[in-house]
């Protein structure tokens, strides 16, 4: 496991589009179906990976604090399957039944969609406002596996307040750490293409 912080894709960025398939419902997922919505959150996510393990509950308590919210929140799983095999689709379904979570979680196999977010790490979070313009990215708060910091997803939160109440989101965002996302063969970035 390397611990690998966010690559900070550059605020105001355009969400990129995906079409992933939700492995709870079967569901076709895309930003675009949420193009109502003041707010839509996307998360890169590992079933495997500590540093995603250390914040599981988080993750279930901000699925239900913002259910009945004007956001849309999106976890994708994006690792090497052969190699991850935790991470598998299955896996993915069974922790979000686990969890309780009420957000789709969906499997990025050709992980194209995690190339185009830039993303570098589990957890990974991009948070979109109602033009889909990236307003936040990086950690969900100071806490790590072992720092004895008590994980709140205050920094996360406070993003998706700040947007869901109309308000600026503080520009002063830090780097979410975590376990770098398994490519596979071919598919490691350069560091990415540049956008």
């Amino acid at each position: 496991m390397a611990l690998t912080p966010s690559t900070m894709l550059p605020l105001g960025t355009q969400a990129p589009d995906f079409s992933l398939s939700d492995v709870t419902s079967g569901k076709s997922i895309s930003p675009k179906n949420f193009s109502g919505k003041k707010a839509i959150l996307v998360m890169f996510i590992s079933v495997h990976c500590p540093y995603v393990k250390h914040i599981r509950q988080e993750l279930s308590k901000l699925s239900r604090d913002y259910q009945n919210k004007d956001i849309a929140m999106i976890a994708i799983g994006a690792n090497d399957v052969e190699k991850y095999p935790d991470d598998s689709p299955e896996n993915l379904k069974k922790m979000a039944k686990e969890l309780s979570l009420t957000f789709p979680i969906c499997f990025d196999e050709n992980q194209k969609a995690a190339q185009e977010y830039t993303a570098a790490c589990t957890p990974d979070f991009f948070l979109f406002d109602k033009n889909q313009k990236l307003v936040y990215r990086g950690q969900l708060d100071d806490s790590r596996p072992d720092s004895g910091k008590p994980v709140t997803g205050k920094d996360l939160r406070a993003a998706i307040d700040a947007v869901l109440a109309d308000k600026s989101v503080d520009s002063n965002q830090k780097p979410s750490m975590g376990c770098n996302i398994k490519w596979k063969q071919g598919n490691e970035p350069g560091y990415f293409k540049a956008h």
